[in-house]
């Protein structure tokens, strides 16, 4: 048997289905009930995870990356998308159950304050170094980890984790929100 499983897929080899099942299955349900609310949740993941691997198997590169490295990755943005579509879902459902009109003029409050600090902190990254701002996107609009970013642009993790916590604190600057070492500096 020549190739990963992952490129046998894509040329269409049946039997390579199963073994991916087989491989990565226990990875898969592992990555899924940590990150599910609960066991249906995960039930469902893996089976969105194990289609999604299935049509993304073309752009695995054996040069890039490890095969386990692409599963992860697969599984982990799509359980990611899960979670965010959750949250989603619970925030209209809270709207749609008939808030005061006190409760409406606060969240529009809140809402504004939120767009309008969203605003600055988009402008303040796109203000930060070039390797600075592409390290974030990809942490951020990702959610790749440092480790991954690391591997997906050839800059060393140490360097990778020190452009974060850089460009993390300028645009907190920025939102003019203080970090405990700011903070003990002002005060002493």
């Amino acid at each position: 048997m020549a190739g990963s499983i992952l490129s046998r897929i894509a040329t269409g080899d049946k039997a390579a289905v199963q073994e991916c099942i087989e491989a990565y299955g226990k990875l898969v349900w592992a990555l899924a009930r940590r990150l599910s609310p609960n066991r249906a949740d995960a039930e469902d993941a893996v089976q969105e995870i194990f289609i999604d691997l299935w049509r993304s198997a073309a752009r695995f590169d054996e040069g890039r990356s490890s095969e386990v490295a692409f599963v992860t990755m697969i599984a982990r943005r799509r359980l990611i998308d899960r979670l965010r579509g959750a949250r989603r879902s619970i925030q209209i459902a809270q709207i749609e159950d008939g808030a005061e009109v006190g409760d409406e003029s606060r969240r529009h409050d809140r809402e504004f304050e939120t767009c309008a600090e969203a605003a600055i902190a988009a402008r303040a990254l796109g203000e930060l170094r070039p390797e600075q701002r592409k390290v974030l996107q990809l942490a951020i609009y990702q959610g790749l980890s440092h480790g991954e970013i690391a591997r997906a642009t050839g800059v060393p993790l140490g360097t990778v984790k020190t452009h974060v916590r850089r460009g993390l604190l300028q645009i907190r600057e920025r939102l003019g929100i203080k970090t405990a070492g700011a903070a003990r500096e002002a005060s002493g």
